[in-house]
């Protein structure tokens, strides 16, 4: 391409454009003249350059470079961009893409560069991005695998099904073994040709309630070629590809069940159901299992909450009231009407009285007995009636309370009950009762505000 001679200042003009930042520089290296263009370019101090060697100017990883640049091209055409690192005040280097034009015959050379601030952006976003998605990739592995472990090792059958072909996707051990498959041909198998015809309608109407209401559906039905009725669970969930549907095959019965197993199933209903809470322990101390009034008791939601965990954690005087408990029953066996407070998972307490008994097999198990009497509690707040009523209202705080707690309390008592009687015998006359008590007018009138009996407003 021939260009017509241009003036130095259509050449400056030029550069300007071409270029974010232009340098001279002579035969030793020395920057003679700066042109910056980009404001964002400030941040190097680009104008302190003038009179210092290139060189010193850069990073040390682009040293070879720059020598390499000032050095006589070989050819007129070697003419190539090189990315050179700018130290920075604020910590980070700036990258600057730099050609050299040599101008031999006045012992200079021309440097034009363009900023790669924002590429630079994007590379170090676009880093990140691989490292998070990579760090995502391998918990989805590690999740994958997990699943797989408790997939396959869980005792329950269990399947997933697809919702819309209702075929099955995923089956693990346990349930290739309730369909005797050992050729492993469970899976793609439309789930209603596991179970008996006349349970079919069952099956069908369990997954069109449990993919409506997004619930856990329960129903009984029968296996395939067999007798035994077994207890179908199903929820739904969702992925990716759409519905499916977790199937748990929770219990196989026998054909007949004998009465004693039927009662024990009833008397677990029962326990579970039970209006009291029910908390059954090792000897020491650690919950095996609750019902659902406990759990409404301590505010837990799952009894894996509270299994494994010790029952002391849930009472208020916590060892104290656990080693009473303990010493009991393990010398009486038995344990009726143990007052305490319990702790719930809000740090609210809860007053309860506490029966418990030891049941004797092998390994020794404390069944407590947990019985709500807060409401209780709150009728037996002590009244105005007589002094006896009220000593016995307060022999029952003893074991809820510390006994210092009882006795600040009687005392604040025995002074209202006081007061009370010499305004009732002087007919509301607050002279005449403080002169009664051995009482100033003051302190008398002090001891009604701490009572309430009259307000803070009213005057001496």
């Amino acid at each position: 391409m021939k260009i017509p001679n241009f003036t130095a200042e259509k050449l400056a003009q030029l550069i300007g454009v071409a270029s974010d930042i232009a340098l001279l520089v002579d035969e030793n290296g020395l920057v003679v003249d700066v042109s910056v263009r980009k404001n964002e370019l400030a941040a190097l101090s680009c104008q302190t350059w003038v009179g210092k060697s290139w060189v010193s100017t850069v990073t040390p990883e682009s040293v070879p470079k720059v020598k390499e640049m000032l050095a006589a091209p070989s050819t007129t055409a070697d003419m190539r961009w090189r990315h050179i690192n700018h130290p920075s005040m604020q910590g980070e280097d700036v990258p600057i893409q730099y050609v050299a034009l040599h101008f031999e015959k006045e012992h200079r050379t021309l440097l034009l560069g363009r900023d790669l601030g924002a590429i630079a952006v994007l590379q170090r976003r676009l880093v990140e991005t691989q490292q998070s998605m990579e760090r995502d990739y391998l918990r989805l592995r590690h999740i994958e695998a997990r699943y797989r472990i408790l997939f396959d090792t869980s005792n329950d059958p269990v399947m997933v099904v697809d919702a819309l072909s209702q075929k099955v996707a995923e089956a693990n051990v346990a349930a290739m073994g309730l369909m005797k498959d050992q050729t492993k041909r469970l899976v793609g198998r439309d789930l209603l040709e596991c179970f008996d015809a006349q349970s079919h309608d069952e099956v069908q109407s369990l997954l069109r309630m449990a993919h409506a209401t997004g619930r856990i559906e329960v129903c009984r039905v029968k296996l395939l070629g067999s007798e035994h009725v077994i207890t179908l669970t199903v929820t739904v969930f969702r992925q990716e590809g759409g519905a499916q549907f977790l199937v748990r095959f929770l219990q196989a019965d026998p054909v007949s069940t004998s009465p004693l197993d039927s009662d024990q199933t009833l008397y677990a209903e029962a326990m579970q159901r039970a209006p009291e809470g029910f908390v059954l322990t090792d000897k020491n101390g650690q919950i095996r299992s609750v019902n659902s009034e406990f759990m409404a008791m301590v505010g837990a939601t799952a009894q894996s909450q509270l299994q494994g965990q010790t029952l002391d954690q849930w009472l208020v005087r916590g060892s104290v009231d656990w080693g009473v408990l303990n010493t009991h029953l393990r010398q009486q066996a038995n344990v009726r009407g143990f007052a305490t407070d319990i702790r719930s998972m809000s740090g609210l307490n809860l007053a309860v009285d506490i029966s418990a008994v030891a049941i004797s097999d092998k390994s020794q198990m404390f069944a407590f007995f947990i019985r709500d009497t807060s409401r209780r509690r709150q009728q037996e707040t002590p009244a105005s009636g007589g002094m006896a009523g009220s000593v016995a209202e307060l022999s029952h705080l003893v074991g809820r309370m510390p006994m210092k707690d009882i006795v600040n309390e009687t005392t604040e008592m025995i002074e209202r009950m006081c007061i009370q009687s010499a305004l009732e015998l002087t007919h509301n006359n607050r002279a005449s009762a403080a002169e009664m008590l051995g009482l100033s007018r003051q302190s008398l009138y002090v001891k009604l505000r701490r009572f309430g009996i009259i307000d803070d407003t009213e005057s001496v």
